[in-house]
């Protein structure tokens, strides 16, 4: 029996994505071998990456000014990869740290320029988004970055930061969740295994502006280059295969569903059915900043932490798992990503209301 995933990540999948995946296990297209046999190079998987590529370039309306990159590491890898690779320009750039995985991407960069932490939450544990004015970033910075949701506190960005600054943007944990305007991010980068695929590609978008001009610094290692990806199609070595394959699958997925409009609906329904549910009991209660609420990651307490286990435990014996908050804040998470259907929020939303009369 399948069961409501709640993890944050490696998250559940469509499960008519999952069915084709069984389907094609085998037997790819006729190739007689599975997509996690045949080489990179082939016929066959060229073709995956191509239509993965443009499915992606359709659901977020990515111009041919942006390159689409398929790389690995995970979005940690880029906490790396992006001053290596825009610091060139300007050995300055601007974080907001707001919450634990801005705050990595903010002391990885420390070491390679003069990077300013312009606005951060981290004082009330990040339990809201900081708003700096368009004024106080660094004017000549070569970038600002922020990181759109996150993950462990259950916050998200809004409204972006009005900057004359290119925006990098680490969108792992809600990319496709909701409808972006590209145009106004230099680069976006995300890890699959929230909203796209299983753990093992990341995605990269970049003005071709900044990748062609070779911003990188001199010591930046060739497989980190945005520029050796663009120039190889993202196959400078062996990519991660069956992960851009399945990527490939989830992308045909959310255009018959819809496209991300479609799904940026659903996911505000399934949010608003939570948060209702949070707002309207006496016995749960959500410390993050209402303006700033995540609907990709929903964070809660009972009064106790002796409560939380109870409700993870029996949550799970009702075949709700994965509701344990992060380690390093505890309490409980419900990570409610694109796959996530209706009926698992008002399923997990019942089970809330019985424990609540149960137990208050």
């Amino acid at each position: 029996m399948r069961v409501y995933n709640f993890s944050a990540g490696p998250s559940m999948l469509p499960e008519d994505v999952l069915l084709q995946v069984q389907k094609e296990m085998l037997d790819y297209d006729n190739s007689g071998m599975s997509v996690t046999e045949m080489s990179h190079r082939s016929k066959y998987f060229t073709a995956i990456v191509t239509e993965a590529e443009q499915g992606l370039r359709d659901l977020m309306n990515i111009g041919d000014d942006y390159y689409v990159l398929f790389v690995q590491g995970g979005a940690s890898m880029q906490f790396e990869a992006v001053p290596l690779n825009l610091l060139g320009k300007n050995a300055k750039a601007d974080y907001i740290v707001s919450g634990n995985f801005a705050n990595k991407a903010y002391e990885e960069a420390k070491k390679y320029g003069d990077i300013r932490c312009v606005a951060s939450s981290k004082e009330s544990k990040y339990t809201y988004i900081p708003k700096p004015a368009k004024s106080d970033f660094t004017k000549d910075a070569a970038y600002l970055h922020i990181t759109s949701n996150n993950t462990i506190y259950g916050t998200r960005y809004v409204k972006f930061p009005e900057t004359d600054l290119p925006i990098v943007a680490d969108m792992s944990s809600e990319i496709l969740s909701r409808v972006v305007d590209v145009n106004k991010f230099s680069v976006i980068y995300a890890g699959a295994q929230k909203n796209i695929a299983p753990a093992g590609v990341t995605i990269v978008i970049a003005k071709k502006s900044l990748v062609d001009v070779d911003y990188t610094l001199p010591y930046c290692p060739t497989m980190l280059k945005w520029s050796t990806q663009a120039e190889k199609g993202s196959m400078y070595n062996t990519p991660p295969c069956f992960s851009i394959y399945v990527a490939m699958l989830v992308f045909r997925y959310l255009k018959k569903l819809g496209g991300v409009p479609a799904m940026e609906e659903i996911n505000e329904y399934k949010a608003k059915l939570l948060y209702d549910c949070l707002d309207e009991s006496k016995f749960f209660r959500s410390s993050v900043a209402v303006e700033d609420r995540s609907i990709m990651n929903v964070t809660f307490v009972t009064p106790s932490a002796e409560l939380d286990a109870q409700f993870v435990a029996e949550a799970a014996k009702n075949g709700l798992v994965t509701l344990k908050g992060h380690k390093s804040v505890g309490g409980i998470r419900a990570s409610i990503y694109n796959a996530m259907p209706v009926e698992g929020i008002k399923k997990l939303v019942g089970f809330m209301q019985k424990f609540e009369s149960e137990n208050k």
